[in-house]
């Protein structure tokens, strides 16, 4: 596998995709031959390419209005540029890439079949000229080509024997191996297979740009997004999103299944390997009669061997709210894995004192000796009107064991009763809910 940027339009691209990219595919643990390649490298060959097209008659330059241009491929007509003689096209050719003519002035366009059904085939644009500074050329060139003919000139300098590419392009297969008969080269094999998308968690560049710029999102690692960084940072593993994949197949059959489905794989992924601590979202105070201050020890993981943790017990301890609104008077729950309380009393705060010891149905969560934590739980990026909603990320605080201090950020825990969720930063302690 080969890694190549195709980087030829100027206004679209950036150092901070390619980073991303690379990040991304190393994090996936994906590796590739050699060192990754840029289109934008090979310039000269496109332009190589571009003019044995002329040379051919299979290309020509033309200086036609957009909207005519537009009408006659709809018209299936010819505009008149197509008719001149090759050598007059290679002179302008040669004058596009010297600077004699203004962006938006003319273009290069493959002498198709203006009457195909299929609309690509209509004498398509080939290359234009874009002034805009190129992150990586700077502003040495000026004639920029198409992902159509760019994509062929590198395929065959690369070797490449299978193209893979989403379905969106099958129509353009049509184009791509009109372009390789006429320049003489051997077409790799074409394979397509459908694109792969989360329902409510758009994957286009062009839709998530905007929220980006726009500050709408925490940028592209928010946990919402479905990007790779996004992914990574919601705490889904390169594991689950491999077997997410691969459960659909190579095939060209749509799918988009809702987060679920690589939730599940991600939560299979994580139960044997996670420890577990204590989080109490939306905290309640608990004051227990008789509970005697002292340390207890605890497993991190009920199954796994991953050694053990501390917490420091007194006689406060802190529950979920939802739980201690629950409760009645008289009724007797267990602090989990510590002691039996009987509530005395509901209020802003609420009293209890030990219990006997025995089985008891109901078991909360607690913590006693805690840190301030907040957890970002993250739900679809859109609603069911398909459009941002601002209210996709929440923000869910609450108290966590002392010990959880000594998480790094990366680490993945299951705060039990709630999930699993990956420490997000440590100043102030923030987690993120993965599943």
């Amino acid at each position: 596998m080969l890694l190549r940027f195709d980087d030829t339009n100027p206004e679209k691209e950036s150092y901070q995709y390619v980073e991303a990219i690379k990040a991304g595919l190393e994090w996936l643990g994906i590796s590739w031959h050699g060192k990754e390649t840029y289109t934008s490298d090979n310039m000269l060959a496109i332009y190589e390419a571009a003019r044995m097209l002329l040379q051919g008659g299979k290309a020509y330059t033309c200086t036609c209005a957009q909207e005519e241009i537009s009408r006659g491929r709809t018209e299936s007509r010819a505009c008149p540029c197509r008719g001149m003689d090759a050598r007059a096209h290679i002179e302008r050719w040669d004058r596009m890439i010297e600077g004699g003519y203004k962006e938006g002035e003319i273009i290069l366009r493959f002498k198709g079949d203006l009457s195909a059904d299929n609309t690509v085939m209509r004498d398509p644009a080939l290359a234009r000229i874009i002034t805009t500074k190129h992150f990586r050329q700077l502003e040495k060139f000026r004639v920029w080509p198409s992902y159509d003919l760019a994509v062929v000139v590198m395929d065959h300098l690369e070797g490449i024997t299978h193209s893979m590419r989403s379905k969106e392009y099958e129509l353009r297969d049509e184009l791509s191996l009109a372009l390789y008969e006429a320049l003489g080269w051997s077409p790799p094999a074409l394979i397509g297979f459908s694109r792969l998308a989360i329902k409510n968690a758009p994957i286009s560049k062009r839709l998530l740009l905007p929220l980006v710029n726009e500050k709408k999102v925490l940028g592209w690692d928010d946990p919402r997004l479905p990007t790779l960084a996004g992914l990574k940072r919601r705490g889904i593993l390169p594991q689950a999103i491999k077997e997410f994949v691969l459960s659909f197949g190579l095939s060209k059959v749509e799918s988009e299944p809702d987060w679920e489905a690589l939730l599940a794989q991600n939560r299979k992924l994580l139960d044997p390997e996670s420890p577990h601590y204590f989080f109490v979202p939306d905290p309640v105070e608990l004051e227990v009669k008789g509970l005697e201050a002292r340390t207890i020890s605890l497993k991190l993981h009920p199954k796994k061997d991953l050694g053990q943790r501390e917490l420091e017990v007194s006689g406060t301890v802190f529950i979920p709210k939802a739980d201690a609104e629950a409760l009645e008077e008289g009724q007797v729950f267990r602090l989990k894995d510590l002691c039996n309380v009987r509530l005395l009393k509901k209020g802003e705060k609420l009293e209890g004192e030990l219990a006997p010891e025995g089985l008891v149905e109901k078991k909360l969560q607690w913590v006693s000796d805690k840190l301030d934590c907040t957890v970002l739980v993250p739900k679809d990026l859109l609603g069911p009107d398909g459009e941002f909603d601002p209210a996709s990320l929440q923000t869910v605080k609450g108290f966590c064991e002392r010990s959880c201090g000594g998480l790094q950020p990366g680490a993945t825990v299951q705060f039990e009763r709630f999930g699993f969720c990956r420490m997000d930063k440590k100043e102030p302690l923030t987690f993120t809910y993965a599943c």
